[in-house]
């Protein structure tokens, strides 16, 4: 199956989802795959619950077929819709283009570095690169509105590439410092990549509706049996803090500038996967599970009741004491409200796909490739079917800290 799937490294130099590289991504063939698997009759939709950057609609846009997402934060939602707006009159893209970077040299030389920029900023870039990264962001405000979501893509794709810090997925370290790229030449080339990405569409592809809505998977705003096929990989279980890991991007561009500003703006508005999204005054992780499940798959609620039991007495004799037991049962609470929500979505015959991953927090394995299919049951789906596609964790092996239960990532397809 890892043949069909691939992995996320396939996105790096793919056309149009290299304009950014976001953390835990999928790659595209593993749309592909599923597009071949269960083809979308003419004219029907595709629709992602947690499009990200807009993956899934990249590829259906490629293919000639209407898609729709959603994605509960807002930067992301952006970018996605920037990634499948292709419909520009291209010369007049091109022109501004260049506009644009002749006249960087001289904003450059005028401009002033903000105050009480986030610490972060400032340990990632010396101050003269990041003189030259706000200016490009000043001079952003002048292009047309039209154009700005394209140039702002290739500037938050600039920010990781141009930084003296160790600024890779998924932590940035601001001690491991690597050589700094000039931030001109670096937002240039990304530029030169978009524009190039674009003039390679086909035109009868570039006005094929997709959609990257800014909404809440367990609240589409979408219509009851208005797609066909609904294609995802949902946030791991393996404690994740998405809203955190893009901290560099939202502080640069002024979405936030504190950890509570993150939590508030981003982090309160995703799927729970991470211990950083709960709270310990939340009460019994066993019996919000068992209270949110029973009524879907009782052997699964019981199961994951005891399981988040065990959490509750291991993590108080573990360092950092991690509330995975709470994080846990959010999940499942989360996910089975998602996939309640994308089974009223599709129409009849239709299928969700989902990559996912298990996980094994303090060493307790959660089969989630297994509860979710079952779960799907409950919530109406007729079927369900899992395929391991590869191993997982095996970069950790040497972590004293971590638990030694094998990981996999699986293809789960539930039927409607």
């Amino acid at each position: 199956m890892d043949a069909f799937v691939g992995t996320f490294k396939d996105n790096k130099s793919a056309p149009i989802h290299r304009w950014f590289q976001y953390p835990a991504g999928f790659s595209y063939r593993a749309v592909e795959h599923a597009l071949e698997t269960f083809p979308v009759p003419e004219g029907g939709t595709v629709y992602d619950p947690f499009a990200g950057t807009g993956t899934t609609l990249v590829v259906c846009k490629g293919r000639g077929i209407s898609s729709v997402g959603v994605e509960a934060h807002p930067l992301v939602a952006r970018i996605a819709q920037t990634k499948v707006t292709w419909d520009l009159d291209l010369d007049k893209l091109g022109r501004e283009a260049d506009a644009l970077l002749r006249s960087l040299p001289r904003r450059v030389s005028s401009s002033r570095l903000p105050r009480d920029l986030p610490a972060l900023l400032q340990k990632c870039y010396s101050p003269k690169n990041l003189t030259k990264l706000f200016a490009i962001r000043d001079a952003l405000d002048r292009v047309e509105k039209v154009h700005r979501d394209l140039f702002e893509v290739a500037l938050i794709g600039t920010l990781r590439a141009a930084s003296a810090a160790a600024t890779g997925w998924p932590y940035i370290a601001p001690r491991k410092r690597i050589q700094e790229k000039d931030a001109l030449e670096t937002f240039a080339l990304q530029l030169s990549h978009c524009l190039e990405d674009l003039r390679a569409t086909r035109a009868e592809r570039r006005t094929v509706p997709a959609r990257a809505l800014e909404a809440d998977a367990r609240a589409p705003p979408l219509g009851k049996g208005s797609v066909d096929l609904a294609f995802t990989s949902p946030p791991y279980l393996n404690n994740y803090d998405y809203a955190d890991r893009l901290r560099l991007e939202t502080y640069f561009l002024g979405m936030a500038s504190t950890w509570g500003e993150i939590t508030e703006r981003f982090r309160s508005k995703l799927i729970v996967a991470a211990t950083t999204q709960v709270d310990r005054r939340e009460g019994s992780a066993r019996e919000r599970v068992e209270g949110a499940l029973e009524g879907l798959d009782p052997q699964v609620a019981r199961e994951l009741g005891e399981k988040v039991e065990k959490l509750s007495e291991v993590r108080k004799h573990r360092r950092g004491q991690k509330s995975y037991d709470l994080m846990v049962a959010r999940y499942f609470e989360d996910m089975a409200q998602a996939m309640t929500a994308t089974r009223r979505l599709l129409r009849p015959e239709g299928r969700l796909v989902m990559i996912l991953g298990d996980s094994a927090p303090y060493g307790v394995p959660i089969p989630t490739e297994e509860y979710l299919g079952k779960l799907g049951l409950g919530v109406g789906f007729s079927d369900y079917r899992t395929t391991r596609l590869r191993s997982r964790g095996g970069k950790w092996r040497s972590n004293p800290q971590r638990h030694h239960v094998p990981l996999k990532e699986s293809w789960l397809l539930l039927r409607a």
